[in-house]
């Protein structure tokens, strides 16, 4: 299937390893030039080589962290001075180990989920997202969890500040749409990361997928890819779920 997005311009927050490096290469393989954001200046500019290595797009990096309004309005300022047609909202991970509610006693922790998986998505929608889109076409794809379904054991900061930024996702759906942009979310279970190694039962937690595997990076970038695409102009205000089945819901 042709995506449709030679020659777009796509920014990729948390893009120097994990997922967000994982789409970034999925996008330039369909393509698209891309804008890496994040806030190691090494691993970003390691990203940047590999990724041009392997793919003929030209890959620009801004330096940044996500909760920082300082460096958010420089990328606005790169945005506004060359503008994207997609962007991809990928957010720090929660901290370590994760835990039920209950146990999450350290003011800390809950202080520190929320500025990454909340304020910082936020920040980068409030004043990114409005730039986003040219000629009545554009794309916001947010990377939130599947826990903003179905809360799993242990992940109640991942889950309470995800469901914000999942939220907002949704407003930006129906305030964006008259523009051409769609707004969507992919929240994901049980796919290989860095940590996944690290995951609480993690026997428990394949076995509940219903395809009884991890997941892989490359099907959840795939995914992101494919709502950042053409053909799905008129999906938006939706959240996929790559999950390998876990979600036991009907809807």
């Amino acid at each position: 299937m042709d995506l449709g997005i030679v020659g777009k311009r796509a920014l990729v927050t948390c893009a120097s390893s994990g997922l967000g490096l994982a789409v970034a290469d999925a996008l330039a393989r369909e393509g698209a030039d891309l804008v890496l954001f994040a806030r190691n200046a090494e691993r970003l500019e390691e990203a940047r080589s590999t990724l041009l290595g392997a793919h003929d797009v030209v890959v620009e990096t801004v330096v940044g962290d996500m909760a920082s309004p300082d460096d958010i309005g420089r990328l606005r300022a790169a945005v506004r001075a060359a503008p994207v047609d997609v962007l991809v909202v990928n957010t720090p991970r929660p901290p370590s180990p994760m835990r039920d509610f209950l146990d999450e006693d350290d003011d800390d922790r809950w202080q520190t989920a929320q500025r990454d998986q909340l304020d910082a998505g936020l920040l980068v929608l409030r004043h990114v997202a409005p730039l986003v889109g040219r000629d009545g076409w554009g794309r916001i794809v947010g990377i939130t969890s599947a826990s903003v379904k179905e809360p799993m054991p242990r992940h109640a900061l991942s889950t309470i500040y995800r469901a914000g930024l999942q939220a907002a996702l949704k407003h930006l759906s129906h305030e964006l749409g008259p523009r051409g942009v769609t707004v969507n979310s992919v929240a994901p279970a049980t796919v290989v990361t860095p940590t996944f190694a690290n995951f609480h039962n993690l026997e428990r937690r394949i076995e509940a997928t219903a395809l009884k595997r991890a997941g892989r990076t490359e099907e959840l970038a795939a995914t992101v890819a494919f709502l950042a695409s053409d053909p799905a102009g008129f999906i938006t205000g939706q959240t996929v779920h790559v999950d390998g089945g876990r979600s036991v819901s009907l809807a």
